[in-house]
């Protein structure tokens, strides 16, 4: 409970000193991801002409839960690297620093989730009584983030340059995903391996969700569940193993 407690206060602290290192305060957290919303849009249905006709609703939800997962392993994972020279200073589990950051951008996601809502429905996407699974799924995604955090944040410190790396690996999986385009449009024989991604589920559940009133595969979403709680046991287990070894570790 305590650490708990230092998580959340820490994760205030964070979000109140990056409001104000903004003049647009908290707004910045809408407009940021509003912009590259726009951009992919821009992009793959302007210039490209690509998509179906609901294609606007079908890419703002995937790149929305996609932001969130790439913010929450940006961050998180170049939490513990960040702060080794505070490390050095006090005692606590270094889970606490991922933790912050992915909580953080966990905030900043339910603005834009807010958001999100309020475009689809002036699409004339409205609420319905699958919206319950909602739940489900996005803390399913969040353990999932977590766990890509937090095994990141184990390496980060060895390999500091892997900070550069992680930001090009996620910009391919993104394409992996299903975020800009739909799964249908790839061969059966390649779509499976595709489908190996969890966001793939993930981002697939949150469309059915909000854009077609279904429930999500429930086999699927629990299969996606499980592997992200063992990935989330191995992150934290190999920070708690190595912790001793970033202290000795040059800032």
């Amino acid at each position: 409970m305590r650490w708990l407690e230092l998580i959340l206060f820490s994760t205030y602290a964070e979000l109140r000193a990056e409001r104000a290192r903004s003049y647009l305060g908290f707004l910045w957290w809408i407009i940021e991801p509003a912009m590259n919303m726009a951009t992919y849009y821009l992009v793959f249905a302007i210039v490209l002409k690509t998509g179906q006709p609901d294609y606007v609703p079908f890419l703002l939800v995937g790149l929305t839960l996609w932001q969130w997962f790439k913010s929450g392993v940006s961050h998180g994972g170049q939490s513990i690297w960040q702060q080794l020279g505070l490390i050095r200073q006090v005692r606590l589990p270094l889970q606490v620093f991922p933790s912050v950051q992915i909580l953080a951008d966990t905030v900043k996601f339910a603005f834009i989730l807010g958001l999100l809502l309020v475009i689809l429905w002036a699409y004339g996407y409205k609420p319905n009584v699958t919206y319950f699974a909602l739940i489900p799924v996005l803390l399913v995604e969040l353990v999932f983030t977590a766990a890509v955090a937090y095994l990141v944040a184990a390496a980060m410190p060895f390999v500091p340059d892997l900070r550069f790396v992680i930001e090009q690996v996620l910009q391919v999986v993104m394409f992996f995903s299903g975020v800009v385009f739909s799964l249908d449009s790839i061969p059966p024989g390649l779509r499976r391996w595709f489908e190996l991604n969890p966001l793939v589920e993930l981002i697939g559940a949150g469309r059915d969700i909000l854009m077609y009133a279904r429930w999500p595969d429930w086999i699927a979403l629990g299969r996606v569940a499980l592997i992200s709680l063992a990935f989330f046991a191995l992150g934290s287990y190999l920070i708690q193993r190595y912790s001793p070894r970033y202290v000795k570790l040059p800032t």
